[in-house]
C-alpha cells in the first residue's frame, strides 16, 4: 500500500481549520491526503459555548424566508393559536432531531460529511456530502437575491434616479438587481474569507439586531393599529376542530421539513461546541425558547398589517416598504439583509464548503468549497426559476427529499448499529483493512438503504403535484411527510440490513483512540492518540475533564 502523507503545515500555511489558528485541525503523520486537510482533520480546540450555539438558531430562523413561512400558514385556514401551535411542535421536533445530529461530531470534532464515513464507507460519504452541497448552493442563490431585494429598496428610497436601472435588464435581473446581489455577493465573501471565528462573531450580532428590529416593527404597526383592532383571527378559510387537524399536522411537518437542511449538517457547528451539554442548551434557548417569541412577533406584526394597510402581509420587505418612511426603510432594509446573511452563511455557505472539501480534501480547501457554492449559485439565476413553484418543487423537492433519508441513515448507524463508537483516526485513512472501508470504500447497506428510503422519499415528494397537476387524483398533501417518510424508512431499513449482514463496527471492548459518546469531545481524548505533525497549538482539553483521561466504553 502506499502512503500518503499529508504536506507539513508551518506557522505561515494558508491551510487553516476552517479560519482557525494554524494546527487547529489535529493532522497526524498517517492521514491520507485524500480524506484530509486542517479543515477537515478533528479540532484541537472547542470553545463554542451555548450563546454560540443559540446565536446560530437565532441566525437561521431570523430571515425573510423564516418569516415568510410562519405567515403563510394563516393561508392554510388555521386561527393564529393553531399557528402558534403548529410552529412549536415542528420546531421542538427539530430540537431533538438536531441534538442527535449534533452528538457525534461534538465527539469526534469533525464535520458532518466525515462522520459519514463511519455509517456510508470512506468513499461513499461523498454521496450524502454532494446531495447536500447541491441543495445548499440552489438556496444559496436564492437568499442572495431575497436579500437583494431588501437592499433594492433602500437604493430606490435614497438614491431616486436608481429607478431608471429597473428598466435595463440582463438573463432576467434588472441593472439595480445586479448591483445589490453582486454588493451582498462580495459582502458574503469577505465574511465568509475571514474564517469561522469571523462568522461566529457575525452571527453573535446579528440574531440579536434583528429581534431588536422585529420588536420595534411590532410595537409600531401595533401603535398605528391601535391594540383594540389587533386581530387573530386572520383566516380567509373556516375550518372546524377537525378539519383543522390534519392542516395542524401539515404545518408542523411544514417547519420540520424547512430546517431540514440546517439540521442535517447541524454536526458543521456543534463540532466547536465546548461539550455536548453546551450544545443541547443552546439548542434548547435558539429553537423551541427563540423560536416561539419569534412567531408569537410574526403573529402580531401580520395581525398588525390588516388594519394599519387594509391587507394582511406576511413578507417583512413588503411590510417595511409599505411604512414608506424613510428611516423605516433603511433600517428595516438593512436590517433584513443582514438577517438573510446570517442564515445564508450558516445554513447555505459553510454545509457546502465541508462537503466538497470531504469530495477532494488535497485539492478543495474549506474556502475553495465555500467558493464553488457561491460561484455556483449565479449561474443557477435564482431570480428566474425562484418564482416559478414548478422549478422549485421538482428540483429542489428531488434534492430535499433525500434529506430524510440521509439523516436516518446516520442516525439509525451511530446510535443503533454503532453504539456511538466511532475511531476518528479510522476516518482518514484508506487503508483496505481499514474498519470502514467497507467494500471498495462504500458500505453496501448504506447504499441499499439509501435506494429503499430514497426512491419513495422522491416519490412522495415530487409525483403528487404533478398527478394533480394532470388532473388524475389530488394526494399533494402527502408531499408535506416526505421528510419524515425517507427518514423513516432510512433508519428502518438501515438497521435491517446491517442485522442481516453486519458491516458498521461497534468497537466493543476497546478503549484507545475511540470516542463512545460519553467523553467531553475530541480534545478529551487526543492525549491518548499520535501527535499531530503541527505542534504550534497545544492540546487543550475541557476544562472539565483532565486532558490525560482517556476514553471509556459506554456501560
Amino acid at each position: 500500500m502506499t502512503s500518503h502523507t499529508p504536506p507539513q503545515t508551518g506557522a505561515y500555511d494558508i491551510v487553516e481549520a476552517a479560519g482557525m489558528p494554524v494546527g487547529s485541525g489535529n493532522m497526524k503523520p498517517h492521514y491520507d491526503e485524500r480524506l484530509a486537510n486542517e479543515d477537515l482533520a478533528p479540532l484541537r480546540k472547542q470553545n463554542w459555548s451555548s450563546y454560540n450555539i443559540f446565536a446560530f438558531w437565532m441566525s437561521d430562523v431570523h430571515s425573510v424566508g423564516g418569516y415568510v413561512t410562519a405567515g403563510s400558514l394563516f393561508a392554510l385556514g388555521l386561527q393564529s393559536w393553531q399557528v402558534l401551535i403548529a410552529l412549536v411542535v415542528g420546531i421542538v421536533i427539530v430540537q431533538y432531531f438536531a441534538n442527535l445530529v449534533a452528538k457525534p461530531s461534538q465527539k469526534t470534532g469533525v464535520p458532518y460529511p466525515v462522520v459519514n464515513r463511519a455509517i456510508f464507507g470512506i468513499r461513499g460519504a461523498n454521496i450524502p456530502a454532494i446531495i447536500r452541497g447541491l441543495i445548499a448552493i440552489a438556496w444559496y442563490g436564492v437568499q442572495t437575491f431575497l436579500a437583494a431585494e431588501s437592499l433594492n429598496i433602500v437604493f430606490l428610497k435614497f438614491v431616486p434616479g436608481s429607478a431608471a436601472l429597473l428598466d435595463v435588464s440582463f438573463l432576467g435581473l434588472s441593472a439595480l438587481g445586479w448591483i445589490s446581489y453582486g454588493i451582498l455577493w462580495v459582502a458574503q465573501f469577505l465574511l465568509f474569507w475571514n474564517g469561522m471565528e469571523v462568522i461566529r462573531r457575525f452571527i453573535d450580532f446579528a440574531g440579536p439586531a434583528v429581534y431588536l428590529v422585529m420588536i420595534a416593527l411590532a410595537i409600531y404597526l401595533v401603535s398605528q393599529a391601535g391594540i383594540q383592532n389587533i386581530s387573530f383571527s386572520l383566516s380567509t378559510k373556516e375550518l372546524d376542530f377537525w378539519s383543522s387537524i390534519p392542516v395542524m399536522c401539515g404545518a408542523v411537518a411544514l417547519v420540520v421539513a424547512y430546517f431540514s437542511g440546517p439540521m442535517l449538517n447541524f454536526g458543521d457547528f456543534a463540532r466547536y461546541g465546548k461539550s455536548f451539554e453546551a450544545v443541547k442548551r443552546g439548542n434548547f434557548w435558539g429553537l423551541p425558547i427563540n423560536f416561539l417569541f419569534f412567531s408569537l412577533l410574526t403573529v402580531i406584526t401580520a395581525s398588525a398589517t390588516v388594519p394599519v394597510f387594509g391587507e394582511l402581509i406576511t413578507d417583512p420587505i413588503k411590510t417595511v416598504e409599505a411604512i414608506d418612511g424613510w428611516f423605516a426603510i433603511l433600517l428595516g432594509g438593512l436590517t433584513f439583509v443582514t438577517a438573510t446573511v446570517g442564515i445564508n452563511i450558516v445554513a447555505n455557505f459553510i454545509s457546502p464548503a465541508f462537503d466538497f472539501s470531504n469530495v477532494a480534501p488535497k485539492k478543495i480547501s474549506w474556502r475553495a468549497g465555500g467558493m464553488i457554492a457561491a460561484v455556483g449559485s449565479v449561474f443557477l439565476t435564482p431570480w428566474n426559476w425562484y418564482a416559478n413553484d414548478a422549478a422549485i418543487h421538482y428540483t429542489l423537492g428531488l434534492l430535499g427529499a433525500l434529506i430524510g433519508p440521509l439523516f436516518g441513515i446516520l442516525i439509525a448507524g451511530y446510535y443503533v448499529v454503532a453504539h456511538q463508537r466511532i475511531k476518528t483516526d479510522a476516518m482518514f485513512t484508506m487503508d483496505v483493512h481499514g474498519p470502514y472501508w467497507y467494500k471498495d470504500g462504500f458500505n453496501p447497506n448504506a447504499m441499499k438503504a439509501l435506494l429503499v428510503a430514497g426512491i419513495p422519499a422522491v416519490f412522495f415528494g415530487v409525483f403528487p403535484k404533478l398527478f394533480a397537476d394532470m388532473g388524475l387524483f389530488n394526494i399533494a398533501w402527502i408531499s408535506d411527510y416526505s421528510w419524515f417518510i425517507g427518514c423513516g424508512l432510512g433508519y428502518a431499513s438501515f438497521v435491517f440490513f446491517e442485522r442481516r449482514d453486519p458491516q458498521v463496527p461497534d468497537f466493543s471492548g476497546e478503549v484507545v483512540g475511540l470516542s463512545d459518546g460519553s467523553t467531553h469531545g475530541a480534545a478529551s481524548t487526543v492525549a491518548s492518540e499520535p501527535p499531530a505533525i503541527s505542534v504550534e497549538v497545544p492540546v487543550v482539553a475541557d476544562a472539565e475533564v483532565p486532558a490525560t483521561q482517556k476514553a471509556t466504553p459506554t456501560p
